[in-house]
């Protein structure tokens, strides 16, 4: 399997999934420029670093609880250069920024986790992020809105127009005013618990390539998307120089068949504890292969097709040696397809099995062995030839003998051996000219 990234028109990946979770989307949200390296009030922004926002896509009505890492499921995000996180005016959750903030230098590219929210409630107004294609509001960030940083660039920062990153953050900043803001926000895991201050990758006090964890998270009452039919709720801001990957894992409530249920979608499958889920949308890049589920090759672990992965199409059938309709082209043994006289599922063995109807048949014992009677069953090809059955003990001496009327199937028809002795017997059953003889133990 190789690792493949595919940027889409809207410059975002878009992965079609399954279940609540619909898919992740990576939005390339920007590039920084020269005018904006210029800006040392936060740190100092490396030229060509890019800005991705993470959004999760879940079904309509679903709602995001939290995202978070434990020991089967760690939470990772990594890249192979240092973050980008604003030294001044930084926030490890953007749901702290205060809206004014944005306004300055590259405040705005900050790296951070959130839920949906993007600032503070004031005057009566909460943002939440939406992916610049579907934000319709305009921008209040870059350009003219801009204070130019520290060098007090006239035309003001975040004005890169790099086609890559799709609509320019001057025409759409990713943000709107939202319309339920959540409440009861809790976290662990990030921040320090006697100075508060955040040492990880979320933060400036150190840099940092990335940040695994098996026990964080990051809580609220539950959020939702700002479009209700596409559900895209933003989890995430990262701004690096380097190559970008993670493993996610996410808590939703979903309504299935009228009852609200809790379902933990996790990003590996090595150990799955009842209410989670695997999903494969929640690791990037993504990992391709064979997505097909008609080739034998089908993993169901990958997102994406590998051109030449999927070789062998699936031919399901019986392969079962002993069944009258062995198919040996099939490479996927389907038990209940399997007929056998008298044995066809409910199903017209004749119509099955055609081979059957020339001159020769096939009968089926059972129980064998047996302590009491058994019961046999016949198909024949000679449906006008009566059925003349017999049984011998060991010395040749016959102990039962039945003629039965010609039929094409007999089915369950009792062979009278309750008050018999224990031992083995020569059944014999011909039909015209043709004989066919079985072992039976009686015990």
């Amino acid at each position: 399997m190789r690792y493949i990234l595919v940027f889409i028109l809207i410059s975002a990946i878009q992965f079609t999934g399954f279940s609540q979770l619909e898919k992740v989307i990576v939005e390339k949200y920007y590039v920084s420029d020269l005018n904006d390296a210029t800006d040392t009030l936060g740190g100092g922004i490396t030229v060509g670093s890019t800005t991705y926002r993470i959004y999760v896509d879940l079904a309509p009505g679903s709602v995001l609880k939290k995202i978070y890492g434990d020991v089967n499921h760690p939470f990772s995000i990594q890249s192979t250069a240092p973050f980008f996180n604003h030294e001044s005016d930084g926030q490890t959750f953007a749901k702290d920024f205060v809206k004014n903030r944005y306004l300055e230098g590259v405040v705005a590219l900050d790296t951070w986790l959130t839920l949906g929210q993007t600032t503070k409630t004031q005057a009566g107004k909460t943002y939440v992020g939406v992916l610049k294609n579907q934000d319709v509001d305009g921008s209040f960030i870059g350009g003219l809105n801009n204070d130019g940083g520290s060098e007090l660039i006239s035309t003001g920062l975040l004005i890169n127009n790099d086609a890559s990153a799709g609509i320019p953050l001057t025409q759409a900043d990713g943000m709107d005013t939202m319309a339920t803001i959540p409440t009861s926000w809790s976290h662990f895991g990030l921040l320090d618990f006697v100075s508060g201050n955040d040492s990880t990758m979320f933060g400036s006090l150190a840099s940092n390539n990335g940040f695994t964890s098996d026990n964080f998270y990051l809580s609220n009452s539950g959020t939702i998307g700002l479009i209700p039919d596409s559900n895209q709720i933003l989890v995430a801001q990262l701004t690096t120089i380097g190559e970008l990957s993670f493993h996610l894992n996410i808590v939703v409530d979903a309504l299935v068949n009228g009852v609200v249920q809790t379902i933990n979608y996790v990003s590996s499958n090595d150990t799955l504890i009842t209410g989670e889920e695997f999903n494969p949308y929640l690791i990037y890049p993504s990992t391709c292969g064979c997505n097909n589920s008609n080739y034998v090759e089908y993993d169901p672990t990958v997102t994406c097709l590998e051109p030449g992965s999927c070789i062998t199409p699936i031919i399901i059938g019986c392969m079962d040696t002993m069944a009258c309709n062995f198919d040996p082209n099939a490479n996927v043994n389907i038990a209940n397809l399997c007929c056998y006289p008298g044995k066809c599922n409910n199903r017209d063995i004749a119509v099955v099995c055609p081979a059957l109807r020339g001159e020769n048949f096939e009968f089926l014992v059972y129980p064998n062995p047996s302590n009491t009677d058994f019961f046999f069953d016949v198909f024949s090809g000679m449906e006008n030839e009566a059925i003349k059955v017999e049984v011998f003990n060991t010395f040749g001496v016959k102990v039962y003998e039945k003629t039965l009327a010609p039929s094409a199937v007999i089915t369950g028809e009792k062979l009278e051996m309750s008050i018999s002795e224990k031992g083995l017997y020569h059944m014999k059953v011909q039909i015209g000219e043709q004989i066919q003889t079985q072992l039976l133990f009686k015990n």
